[in-house]
């Protein structure tokens, strides 16, 4: 039996979410299913954390159990081949056999799209979150950094989330950066509550927007109140970066 672990990009527009769920099309299924017509076998496949519907990802990292003898330079190929093409296997890896793509991963990096513009995109509404009014780049900016470090984030949790046992999370890196009228925010941390980066970011931008100052964040954090705390911003928005192992 071998384990083999994919990094995956897939635009998460069509899609009811990572998770496989009872007549909705996910990605774990899409790719599970793409798994079977190519072994016959059907798998379990483990991803790095689940993303909602309309959530993106460019590097989602998944693993899964398999007795096929082909080649691990050719998995990717033969999975993409059965794939929709809003999902694509960029890479494969044999690993060992109790690697697990959830309990074992160390860090992850998200990113959040905002076009500061005055009118939206057409071609990248599903890709962007659009706020036509003009924020305050430097506010923000001073903002985020009061994010870094190991703070209970209870503030920045949807009720709706099943995290276990703590809230308390490490981010090691907040930034926000423009390019042209997009502001990037990226958050890399040892995990994530539940739309915990969608409510850092509408936080931020309720910063950017002269509703919240940054001298305020500290507070927001430690009143572990997410009344206190910005909006969810939309799904559509949200990029899941990178996984990382070591």
């Amino acid at each position: 039996m071998r384990n083999i672990r994919i990094t995956i990009e897939y635009d998460g527009k069509n899609f009811a979410g990572w998770q496989a769920q009872p007549n909705k099309e996910s990605i774990q299924q899409s790719i599970e299913d793409s798994i079977f017509e190519i072994t016959g076998e059907r798998v379990e496949l483990v991803g790095s954390g689940r993303t909602d519907a309309g959530v993106h990802a460019l590097g989602q990292v998944a693993n899964f159990h398999t007795n096929s003898k082909i080649e691990i330079e050719k998995v990717p190929y033969a999975i993409n081949s059965k794939l929709p093409k809003s999902i694509v296997v960029h890479k494969a890896e044999e690993v060992e056999d109790r690697f697990h793509s959830r309990y074992n991963c160390k860090q992850k990096t998200y990113r959040y799209v905002i076009n500061n513009s005055e009118f939206p995109s057409a071609l990248n509404r599903y890709r962007e979150y659009h706020m036509p009014y003009k924020l305050d780049f430097d506010e923000m900016k001073e903002a985020i950094k009061k994010f870094e470090g190991e703070h209970d984030f209870k503030a920045f949790k949807s009720s709706g989330g099943k995290d276990k046992k703590t809230t308390v999370r490490t981010l090691t890196r907040c930034e926000i950066k423009k390019e042209g009228t997009k502001i990037i925010i990226e958050l890399t941390g040892n995990g994530f509550l539940y739309n915990m980066v969608r409510i850092i970011s509408g936080t931020i931008v309720d910063v950017g927007l002269g509703k919240i100052k940054a001298s305020e964040i500290s507070g927001i954090i430690e009143s572990k109140d997410r009344k206190k705390a910005g909006k969810t911003l939309p799904p559509h928005g949200l990029y899941l970066v990178e996984v990382k192992y070591e």
